[in-house]
């Protein structure tokens, strides 16, 4: 009989549950409807509408003309190959910056860190146009670094600096840096140091305990600040159009000037469709690749 009974009431009560969570669902929903809305109509539907340009030719013709026009035509193939290599350069500086200082603030007293990560967020107090100009200034042949480096006598003549790969790569990397370090630092904060200290008891050595532990409950972080600093570097316009100075054309530049200059919406559409793939496979690879939706889970 109490087998029965309790048999009934573990129904109920899952009955029950089961009917709470369908309303707190339903409460959340109606809660997010208002911003789910302002997305769809802000977001959204220009960008569909945008994307439906690309299959439509001058005449207004369904047509696959501009995707044909992408992929048969040199110039735009090597606009992705320079796109692809700039953002994957930029990435490679940004970890080979970022790790090792999000590693060093995370092992300092809070208010200590605190106070210093003023110094990494301050470049967004600061518009990306004026960050660029500076860099301009600061790289050019007669700028800040080239005189320095011809008055202490370590070179005769100015190094090109500006106008070119270098100056693009680093002030991409200098502008997307924060980008990086902010996740990369809140995941090693959330870190315990007693399981170093137990790796290390255990037989460890500090070197051994740094990759096996700390570096592996790091990932989330890493993975996070890899994907939003490379999908940023895709679609950067500004600093490759100053600091490369017309010799370096990325995405952005290109589909900018296929509007500005021949008034081709559609082509335009068709570059931006294919660059808002590349974001997304880019999210899929490192998905597949290192399973970043299963470590965040954790």
């Amino acid at each position: 009989m109490n087998i029965v009974t309790n048999n009934h009431l573990e129904g109920v009560n899952s009955k029950a549950l089961a009917k709470a969570r369908r309303k707190e669902g339903r409460l959340f929903f109606n809660l997010s409807l208002p911003s789910l809305i302002t997305i769809l109509i802000v977001v959204f539907i220009p960008v569909f509408w945008l994307s439906s340009l690309s299959f439509f030719d001058r005449a207004g013709d369904f047509s696959w003309e501009n995707y044909d026009r992408i992929f048969q035509s040199q110039l735009y193939i090597k606009t992705f190959i320079v796109t692809l290599k700039i953002s994957f350069i930029t990435l490679f500086f940004c970890i080979l910056l970022g790790y090792p200082l999000c590693y060093w603030l995370s092992q300092l007293p809070d208010r200590l860190a605190g106070i210093l990560m003023v110094f990494v967020l301050l470049p967004f107090w600061t518009s990306i146009l004026v960050r660029t100009y500076a860099w301009l200034v600061i790289l050019q042949r007669n700028g800040i670094i080239n005189d320095t480096l011809i008055s202490i006598g370590w070179i005769d003549e100015p190094l090109q600096l500006a106008h070119n790969l270098t100056g693009t790569v680093i002030g991409m990397v200098h502008i997307l840096l924060p980008f990086f370090i902010l996740p990369l630092f809140a995941s090693m904060r959330s870190i315990d140091t007693n399981f170093i200290r137990a790796a290390i008891s255990l037989g460890s050595t500090p070197r051994g305990a740094f990759w096996r532990v700390f570096f592996k409950m790091s990932l989330p972080g890493f993975f996070a600040g890899t994907v939003l600093v490379f999908v940023l570097a895709l679609g950067t316009y500004v600093t490759p159009v100053l600091l490369g100075g017309g010799k370096i054309q990325m995405l952005a530049q290109r589909i900018d000037s296929t509007i500005m200059l021949y008034s081709n919406w559609g082509a335009a559409s068709a570059l931006g469709v294919v660059l808002l793939i590349l974001a997304f496979a880019t999210i899929w690879i490192f998905n597949r690749a290192f399973g970043i939706d299963k470590l965040f889970m954790r």
